[in-house]
């Protein structure tokens, strides 16, 4: 009976996992039709924010919640990937050539892919160094990699230094104009749900359950002839691509970058929305980043020290709700470093 009852309780947990993201994002699809309805084209830009934070959120959780490695740098790799788009597009506008070799272009079919790999180099350029060291060195090494990345970008003044560079010419993918609002958003949700669905595909491969075994016990793995380096410069490279693609995003969405979206505060944005989230799942950085983002929104309306009644929120979810808001929907993941199912 008892074993029944927990194959039951088993079954109900993988149902939850995979029916609560799709009705997650399936809500997310409504944002539109809510503005449209209550007359408020901001409800647009508030939900397109919340969907492009998701995308940074959730390519963070995979080294944090799966690998338990704290990065203060993917606001950097986010950078990359928005700078990559801008520059281009400015050299579309201005009729250049980068570097006087390379044409630019508003095609995010071309600027999208290039701003991931660019931001996944930069990732394991960087990750060969600062994953050799671990807890607050891994930590205060990733910040200085964030800030070196800060400063490289105020430095080029032809890209508008620390004013930052605006997008003045027009953007499309393979001929569809994003340039509208809706479209925009559906264009990022539906980027979204493919990045969310792969890194549950990962997490769940032979890669994952390595990358959540060096979280665990490293010594162990190396026993087992891994190499733990290997497969931690390769997830932090992936994610790296992943956030590169959530500023890309970014970049298109407000057509405007600026050095202060690379700012390590942004960083620890993205790692409060994984925990408020819960880092037990895949798409629970999904939910932290929509509650953040709606919180950052309305809060001010209340009061104009509303970082405080702010932090009190996320103190209580961290004491009271241990796996994030994921424990409201009962779609509890695996606890501790690295432990979690896609």
């Amino acid at each position: 009976m008892a074993e029944t009852k927990a194959t039951l309780a088993k079954a109900d947990g993988a149902a939850t996992r995979v029916f609560a993201p799709i009705v997650l994002l399936a809500l997310l699809a409504l944002a539109p039709t809510l503005s449209n309805a209550v007359d408020n084209p901001f409800l647009i830009r508030l939900f397109t924010r919340a969907v492009i934070f998701a995308m940074a959120a959730v390519a963070l959780n995979v080294v944090l919640g799966y690998g338990g490695l704290v990065s203060l740098m993917h606001a950097g790799l986010a950078g990359i990937g928005a700078y990559a788009v801008a520059i281009l597009a400015f050299h579309d506008y201005d009729g250049s050539k980068f570097v006087g070799i390379f044409p630019g272009t508003g095609n995010l079919a071309i600027s999208i892919p290039l701003a991931m790999i660019l931001a996944g180099l930069g990732a394991a350029i960087t990750g060969v160094v600062s994953l050799r060291t671990s807890g607050a060195y891994f930590i205060m090494i990733t910040l200085a990699f964030n800030q070196m990345l800060y400063y490289f970008f105020v430095a080029l003044q032809k890209y508008g230094g620390d004013d930052g560079l605006q997008i003045l010419g027009s953007l499309d993918f393979f001929g569809l104009d994003v340039s509208k609002r809706a479209t925009f958003y559906y264009f990022a949700l539906a980027a979204l749900t493919v990045e969310t669905a792969f890194f549950a595909l990962l997490v769940e491969s032979r890669f994952g359950i390595i990358l959540r075994a060096c979280a665990q016990n490293e010594r162990r793995v190396v026993a087992l002839g891994v190499p733990p380096l290997r497969y931690k410069v390769a997830a932090f490279a992936i994610s790296g691509a992943a956030a590169g693609l959530a500023g890309a995003m970014w970049a298109t969405g407000q057509q405007f970058v600026s050095p202060s979206d690379l700012s390590w505060v942004r960083s620890g944005d993205y790692i409060v929305m994984a925990v408020l989230g819960g880092m037990g799942l895949v798409w629970g950085p999904v939910l932290g980043a929509i509650v953040y983002v709606l919180l950052e929104a309305f809060l001010p309306a209340w009061t104009q020290f509303w970082q405080a009644p702010f932090g009190v929120v996320v103190i209580l979810i961290v004491v009271f709700l241990r796996g994030g808001l994921l424990d409201l929907v009962g779609a509890k993941g695996a606890r501790g470093n690295g432990g979690g199912r896609g």
